[in-house]
């Protein structure tokens, strides 16, 4: 697996910093992931929903821990170009 393409919309929130479109192998998308400001650094956060007693519940993720950490390197990676970009 691969990814192919990154997109970064950038938000000046208090933690949330970025929404990133994620392109796998030029033919799977996963929208609504979140660059989040914890209080350890940067971490993408997956799309989620909210159940009906109130919690979060993931719509995709990683199934393990190697494929969730590339994701994180390279969704954060794109947000740190994208933020210097604009920022000049």
């Amino acid at each position: 697996m691969e990814i192919t393409d990154i997109r970064i919309s950038l938000r000046d929130e208090e933690k949330l910093k970025a929404f990133a479109e994620v392109t796998f192998d030029n033919s799977f998308v996963v929208r609504g992931m979140r660059v989040i400001n914890g209080t350890r650094g940067y971490f993408v956060s997956m799309p989620s929903r909210r159940r009906k007693d109130g919690t979060f519940q993931d719509i995709a993720h990683p199934v393990n821990a190697e494929t969730r950490k590339l994701i994180e390197e390279k969704v954060i990676a794109a947000y740190q170009k994208e933020r210097d970009r604009l920022n000049g």
